[in-house]
């Protein structure tokens, strides 16, 4: 792989884990990138990787860096608070002339408040400490999408869709082979894929920093929170009318919660059935993405057309008529 320009900035919450955020650096420079490191990557108080002017600097930075990717350190908290000062249409040029900014969790914010203010594509994808830092080597289908990516070869991504998740009616063939049945399928296009960490998300409902996005495909994921939550978040959403618009609604992976006894089986397939009884629109699960080792790379705000065939889903953003399998389709 040709060497790539890769910056390391820390737009939320502090590094906490330096041996995390060393390797991650040291596997990367590893695979023969260029690693910079901006100059406030470490910086801490409170919570939050410097304060608030600290990390609006090191948002632009990033974005006058020149690089290929602007991957952020970690999520935790803290976009939020700088919304409102961060120069978005030059985040956008930035992104035009191929800065492809790269996150997940709290980056959400970013991501969806430069769509909504200056059009501006980004991906939702991994971050350095966590997905990079590990003492194990990196997930493989992770990488292999952040080297796509790197490539500029992503086309698309693909995922087993879940048991209880809706099909189409199969269609009946016409002329001579009527009796046959065509297997059943599903799909849309120009579609604009949107989304990610829901608790960031349904918190910016009200805001203008929350993308307007009518047919579009939203995918969602979320950690450490208990289905009720998910689902009150979900409601929020719902009666936002913000769901409704929508031409699908994909979820991804929803980890580390406990149910307890008082729960009586109230379970995310309970969220998820609920979802479906209020919504016409369909909802789609398991898609490879969230606080999780294996995930894909999703271009935030780019049209897509998706496909649902025999339960094998198909996300296409490049291409369309070249090869449309990505190495997400063997995440699930």
């Amino acid at each position: 792989m040709n060497p790539k320009h890769i910056y390391i900035y820390s737009p939320a919450g502090a590094v906490r884990d330096k041996a995390a955020f060393k390797r991650a650096v040291q596997r990367l420079r590893g695979q023969g990138h260029a690693v910079e490191i901006d100059e406030a990557a470490l910086k801490s108080h409170m919570r939050f990787a410097g304060d608030d002017d600290t990390r609006l600097a090191a948002v632009h930075r990033a974005a006058a860096s020149g690089a290929d990717i602007a991957l952020i350190s970690r999520g935790g908290y803290g976009l939020t608070r700088i919304l409102d000062r961060i120069r978005y249409p030059v985040l956008a040029r930035a992104a035009e002339r191929g800065l492809r900014f790269v996150g997940h969790s709290d980056f959400t914010a970013l991501q969806l408040a430069l769509l909504a203010r200056a059009g501006g594509t980004s991906w939702a994808g991994p971050a350095l400490c966590g997905d990079f830092g590990g003492e194990e080597e990196p997930d493989e289908i992770m990488q292999a999408c952040f080297d796509d990516l790197l490539l500029g070869q992503g086309e698309g991504t693909g995922w087993r869709i879940g048991r209880d998740d809706p099909m189409p009616a199969p269609r009946a063939r016409r002329g001579a082979a009527a009796t046959a049945q065509v297997p059943p399928s599903w799909s849309i296009r120009d579609a604009t894929l949107w989304g990610g960490n829901l608790a960031v998300l349904s918190g910016m409902v009200g805001t203008p920093y929350l993308p307007d996005v009518r047919g579009g495909i939203l995918f969602l994921e979320d950690v450490n929170e208990h289905p009720y939550r998910i689902e009150r978040m979900l409601t929020q959403l719902l009666h936002a009318g913000v769901l409704a618009r929508q031409k699908a609604v994909v979820l991804g992976q929803f980890t580390g919660y406990q149910t307890v006894a008082h729960d009586r089986n109230f379970r995310m397939a309970t969220v998820v059935a609920w979802l479906r009884s209020q919504l016409k629109v369909p909802v789609f699960t398991q898609l490879p993405f969230g606080h999780v080792p294996t995930k894909v790379l999703l271009p935030v705000g780019a049209k897509v057309q998706m496909v649902v065939e025999n339960r094998e889903a198909l996300l296409f953003w490049g291409h369309l008529e070249g090869s449309h399998h990505g190495h997400g389709d063997h995440a699930h």
